[in-house]
């Protein structure tokens, strides 16, 4: 079992209100404002700001999961990941046509609009993870 441990990760997704994912995994990609990173077992000890963006969890069993994350951060030490954002959800959860009614109300907002552009990016995300999971090519 040691030797197990030392070649997967265990991986919590958090947000505010609950917890989204948990489990060990073979590897991760996470996007911090300074760029995307993908962490392996045995990686150095980090901790970064998350950009809005997906996060991809490969788990030692079961299919890929992906999740759309708002803000937060993520630390890695030893072998656990911790993926603690404002806001987190797995693709399966996510309402692909609510996400397309928030774009459009952003977008019909305009930029001017602090919260408006902060909600436009998060539906951008949100529309982009749902159709990287069912096979189709991220965008936003």
């Amino acid at each position: 079992m040691a030797d197990e441990e030392t070649k997967t990760l265990n991986v919590e997704v958090v947000a505010v209100d609950r917890l989204v994912w948990q489990g060990r995994s073979k590897s991760l990609v996470v996007k911090t404002l300074e760029g995307t990173m993908g962490i392996l077992p045995g990686h150095q000890p980090v901790l970064a700001l998350l950009a809005d963006s997906a996060v991809r969890v490969e788990p030692v069993e079961g299919e890929t999961e992906i999740f759309a994350v708002h803000g937060g951060f993520f630390s890695v030490d030893s072998n656990t990941v911790k993926v603690l954002g404002e806001t987190a959800e797995r693709a399966s959860e996510i309402d692909v046509d609510r996400a397309k009614a928030a774009k459009k109300r952003a977008e019909d907002a305009g930029a001017d609009d602090p919260d408006e552009v902060a909600a436009l990016k998060r539906a951008e995300t949100r529309i982009g993870v749902a159709l990287q999971a069912q096979g189709g090519s991220l965008s936003g």
